[in-house]
């Protein structure tokens, strides 16, 4: 695959399975439903794993536009190539949500509450409150991509100048799937841990043009925290990675 099509579909079978479990706890007459939070934040970080394995091997599987910005930042990545990489992420993101919706769609019918429908495509705060709301964003997002920075491969060490690689493969995705995992269960109580503007602006954008019935407002005027709070907490991790 080419890196664009690496960062679409890995993207896009992130957010499939990532709003997907979430449209499974709070979609009346799911299977799922009212499986409460750790449900979501464990689904969530195997459905990053997923999009991991998938574009791993052909663009880094950054499936973030936040991440991209903060390697180019950090010269670690090139900046001609991030445009690129945000379009195919945010494609893929809102594919991935259409995907969703194609497979709840009798349940987004019979599930009153508008509220619950929104929260499956993107975030929203449970406390409004923009300054904590864009805060949180930016500090759960500099906890990822500060991590990300020092993931590293698996080495056998003989002595201290002797060091092996291991090749891990699928299983090398394990680190970053635990950072997700443990900042949903530890600071996504407060926004639901946007720390992807593709994640959570693509899919709004689902919402917005879905036929979905009764689904009430899209909540735009919220919508530039999740964009911007990530974008600034990837910015401030990559300026501290080069200093330190």
């Amino acid at each position: 695959m080419s890196p664009f099509i690496a960062e679409l579909l890995g993207t896009m079978t992130m957010i499939l399975l990532g709003d997907g479990v979430v449209a499974n706890v709070v979609l009346k007459k799911t299977k799922g439903f009212q499986g409460g939070w750790i449900t979501i934040t464990t689904a969530w970080a195997l459905a990053v794993f997923a999009g991991v394995v998938i574009a791993g091997p052909y663009s880094g599987a950054h499936l973030n536009p936040a991440i991209t910005i903060g390697f180019a930042i950090a010269e670690k990545f090139p900046w001609a190539s991030v445009p690129s990489y945000v379009i195919a992420q945010m494609l893929g993101a809102a594919m991935g949500a259409f995907l969703v919706w194609i497979v709840y769609h009798d349940h987004f019918k019979v599930t009153d509450d508008p509220g619950a429908k929104l929260g499956v495509f993107c975030t929203a705060p449970e406390i409004r409150h923009n300054v904590v709301n864009f805060g949180g964003e930016l500090i759960a997002t500099f906890v990822l991509m500060f991590s990300v920075f020092y993931i590293t491969g698996a080495e056998l060490i003989a002595d201290v100048d002797t060091t092996t690689p291991i090749g891990l493969g699928s299983v090398g995705a394990i680190p970053v799937s635990f950072i997700v995992w443990v900042i949903g269960l530890s600071l996504g109580g407060v926004t639901g841990y946007a720390i992807n503007p593709a994640r959570d602006f693509a899919p709004r954008v689902m919402h917005a043009i879905l036929p979905l019935p009764g689904k009430g407002s899209s909540q735009w005027d919220y919508a530039w925290i999740p964009i911007l709070g990530p974008l600034a907490g990837s910015l401030v991790a990559a300026v501290i990675y080069m200093i330190v």
